[in-house]
């Protein structure tokens, strides 16, 4: 699918010290494959491999109603899965010898020592990177991104207090599949509609910065020595 053209937003001479800039919503130097994880990962989000998507979809729901609807217990619940496949493991290794069939093999890469290993060093990497972010925002380096973690929190906090914790994920999961597949078919809609936002909220964050966050006494801020 071609992209569509990014509209610009203007800005007035009073807003910017260095004048009248021109600027695009989403300015992007990585593909959307990219950004959203890989090639895999972005037909799954964008739907361009529909049964898939649909199947992972129908999955989800499935967990958040027997979770959050039926109020089924995880543990039973795994325990009806191990019993279900233990089940269908041996009627199958019975049953092979009858039809000439070999028996079920355990496939490799649930056992492998490397694909154990890359899950963990993935899962090192991103927690690394995710800590040392959320050190430099709560050191208070850029303060525009810990007024922003804050707010998110704080509405996070909220949502937490009116409804279930699978509920939730799966709010989240839905958005994930969709707003990705909505942007690509709108990419030009919302990228005004955001442009304009954006601009709105310069404006107020630098009223906000020059006449409240910049009478606020700041201590020095240690940098970390690599």
């Amino acid at each position: 699918m071609s992209q569509a053209k990014l509209p610009h937003v203007q800005t007035d001479s009073s807003d910017d010290d260095d004048g009248p800039t021109t600027k695009l919503v989403f300015q992007r130097s990585k593909s959307v494959d990219k950004l959203l994880g890989g090639q895999k990962v972005s037909d799954v989000l964008l739907w361009r491999n529909r049964n898939l998507s649909a199947g992972i979809l129908a999955g989800a729901t499935l967990v958040w109603f027997l979770f959050d609807v039926v109020e089924y217990n995880i543990v039973t619940l795994l325990c009806h899965i191990a019993l279900l496949g233990m089940l269908l493991l041996f009627i199958w290794s019975k049953a092979a010898p009858l039809f000439d069939r070999p028996p079920p093999q355990i496939p490799e890469v649930i056992v492998s020592e490397q694909a154990f290993r890359e899950v963990a060093q993935t899962i090192h990497y991103k927690l690394a990177h995710f800590v040392s972010i959320l050190y430099d925002v709560a050191c208070g380096k850029d303060l525009k991104k810990f007024l922003m973690v804050i707010g998110s929190l704080w509405i996070l906090a909220i949502l937490g207090d009116t409804c279930s914790f699978t509920t939730l994920l799966y709010v989240g999961f839905l958005c994930a599949l969709t707003l990705p597949a909505l942007y690509e078919r709108y990419e030009t809609e919302v990228d005004h509609l955001v442009a304009k936002g954006h601009e709105d909220l310069k404006k107020f964050y630098k009223k906000v910065d020059s006449n409240v966050l910049n009478k606020i006494p700041r201590g020095p801020v240690k940098t970390k020595v690599l």
